[in-house]
C-alpha cells in the first residue's frame, strides 16, 4: 500500500484527503478536509492548514489536480490570486514525489478505477469498458471538460484533451439561430460555449432574443436551479436545448475517440439524472447517420462519487512520479 496526500484546487474549495493506494492504483480517501480558497493567501498556507489539522507528519507524496490548465511555468487559478510554480512546487511543500493534473484529466483517472456500482448505464447496451479501445469522458462544469482512457490490454491510460473547444455545430434552423447569435458575443463559438455552467444562460438569453420573448435575467446557479425544478418553463426549454446539445456532442466525440463507451462527469450532470432520460439527449447522441446502428450499442454511464475529483487525483499518481 502506498501513502499519499490528494488534493483538489479550484478557484472557490481546496480539498485534501490522505489517501492509500492498493497494487492496483485504487484509492482508498481518508478525511475529506475542505477549505474555502479565499481565506488563505498560498496554496502553501492552505497546506498547511491542512497538515496542522491532520497532526502529525504528512505523507511526502502527493498528487494535486487544479481547475486549470497544467504545463505552464505558473498555474493561476480562475477566480483565486494563487499562484503556483510547478518547478519549485515539491520543495516548497516539503515532498518527495508530486503529480499534477488538470481537474478533468483527475476524474478519467477516477472513473478507470471506480467500481461498477459507481457506474451506472442511462443508455445503450450493458457491456463493460472495453479490454483494448478508447472510453470517452465529458462533463459540463466551467466550461466542457473531456478526456479519454485508452485501454491496453485491460490497463487504462488517461488522455487528457480540449476536446470541449471544438467547433460548436448547430443542427437545426433554432441552433443555427444561437450559433448566429453567440457570434455577435464571442470571437469564437466553441462547443463549450453552449455545454457548459455558463452555457445555459447562453441558450437561454438567446432563445430569448430570438424569440422576442420577456425574460427574467438570472445567474448562472439560479437558471440551472430554476431549470431543473421546473419552476420557469422558459429555463426548462433552455434545459431542454441544452440536453439536445449535450447529446450531439457526446456522441461525436464517442465517434472521435472510438466507439465503445462513454462516461457523464460532474456535478451538473449528476444534478440532470432524472431529466436526461426524458430529453431529447439521446436521440441527438445516436443520430449519427449511417453510424446510427453502431451509436445505439454504445453504453453511457453516469460516473458517481461525492469527492471523485480527490479520488481521481490519487488514482492518477502512480503514473508519473
Amino acid at each position: 500500500m502506498t501513502e499519499i496526500i490528494a488534493a483538489d484546487i479550484g478557484g472557490t474549495n481546496a480539498r485534501f484527503a490522505r489517501a492509500t493506494l492498493d497494487a492496483r492504483n485504487v484509492p482508498t480517501l481518508g478525511t475529506v478536509r475542505k477549505y474555502k480558497v479565499a481565506d488563505y493567501p498560498s496554496l502553501q498556507a492552505c497546506w498547511a492548514a491542512f497538515a496542522a489539522d491532520e497532526g502529525g507528519d504528512l505523507p511526502t507524496s502527493a498528487s494535486i489536480a487544479f481547475a486549470t490548465a497544467i504545463g505552464r511555468d505558473v498555474i493561476k487559478l480562475t477566480n483565486s490570486s494563487w499562484m503556483i510554480r510547478p518547478d519549485t512546487l515539491d520543495e516548497e511543500l516539503g515532498l518527495t514525489h508530486l503529480r499534477l493534473v488538470n481537474d478533468f484529466e483527475a476524474v478519467a483517472h477516477a472513473v478507470a478505477r471506480l467500481p461498477q456500482e459507481n457506474l451506472p448505464l442511462l443508455f445503450g447496451q450493458d457491456k463493460p469498458f472495453p479490454k483494448d479501445g478508447g472510453v470517452t469522458i465529458l462533463g459540463p462544469g466551467t466550461g466542457l471538460g473531456v478526456a479519454m482512457i485508452a485501454f491496453d490490454d485491460g490497463e487504462p491510460h488517461v488522455v487528457a484533451t480540449e476536446g470541449g473547444h471544438l467547433d460548436f455545430a448547430p443542427l437545426d434552423p433554432l441552433e443555427e439561430k444561437i450559433l448566429a447569435y453567440l457570434r455577435d458575443k464571442f470571437l469564437r463559438v466553441s462547443t463549450e460555449r453552449i455545454v457548459s455552467g455558463p452555457g445555459l444562460n447562453n441558450i437561454y438569453k438567446a432563445m430569448a432574443t430570438i424569440g422576442h420573448d420577456r425574460v427574467m435575467l438570472m445567474e448562472d446557479a439560479e437558471l440551472w436551479q430554476a431549470a431543473l425544478d421546473n419552476t420557469d418553463p422558459f429555463a426548462r426549454r433552455a434545459l431542454e436545448r441544452f440536453c439536445l446539445s449535450y447529446g450531439s456532442v457526446a456522441g461525436d466525440l464517442a465517434l472521435a475517440q472510438g466507439p465503445n463507451a462513454v462516461v457523464l462527469a460532474g456535478g451538473l450532470t449528476q444534478r440532470m439524472r432524472d431529466v436526461l432520460p426524458a430529453s431529447g439527449f439521446y436521440g441527438r447522441f445516436t443520430a449519427k447517420g449511417r453510424f446510427e446502428s453502431l451509436m445505439k450499442t454504445i453504453p453511457i454511464r453516469l460516473a458517481l462519487h461525492e469527492e471523485i475529483g480527490l479520488y481521481g487525483a490519487a488514482a492518477a499518481f502512480r503514473e508519473k512520479k
